[in-house]
């Protein structure tokens, strides 16, 4: 007898913990906005928890900071040699802290690296990518939101493109 109630206590357990389950996920929380008016987001696997006493217009708390967040980069040939390769396409993470992780394909060769903002100009930035047979880029660029940018890309070889970071 003893047996069946252990058995329905877990089962009432299970019970009570699926709407939890099934009702929790990643909630998007708007930040700010573009100068387009059009806001932006951090995105939160847990809900906000606002100020207990302050009431529903007191500042978010967000657990471990902002998300990073994934922009697509684009390469476009800006010289005679770019051109024998094409567009490239590529990522840059932005880690929401001035810094990034860099990364795309030139000619059969993943390039890796790293994207800093410039001190005391939030705007701008440098990004430089390096892969296993010793290619390397370096890039300037200067973003004009937080989600979109443009500049330009230097390679080991001599090719330059221009680039297009974000959507």
């Amino acid at each position: 007898m003893n047996t069946n109630r252990n058995f329905s206590a877990t089962r009432f357990a299970i019970a009570m913990m699926a709407p939890t389950l099934a009702l929790s996920g990643c909630y998007a929380i708007p930040v700010g906005q573009e100068k387009n008016g059009s806001p932006y987001y951090v995105y939160s696997p847990v809900p906000p928890v606002f100020a207990p006493a302050a009431g529903p217009s007191a500042p978010l708390v967000l657990p471990g900071g902002p998300a990073s967040m994934e922009l697509p980069v684009r390469l476009y040939p800006a010289n005679d040699l770019a051109n024998q390769t094409g567009m490239l396409t590529g990522q840059v993470t932005n880690m929401m802290n001035g810094k990034g992780r860099f990364t795309f394909n030139y000619q059969g060769e993943t390039l890796v690296g790293e994207a800093t903002r410039v001190e005391n100009d939030d705007r701008r930035g440098i990004a430089s990518a390096y892969g296993p047979r010793g290619t390397f880029a370096r890039c300037e660029y200067q973003m004009s939101t937080q989600r979109m940018g443009a500049g330009t890309c230097a390679f080991s070889n001599g090719a330059q493109y221009t680039v297009h970071i974000g959507s």
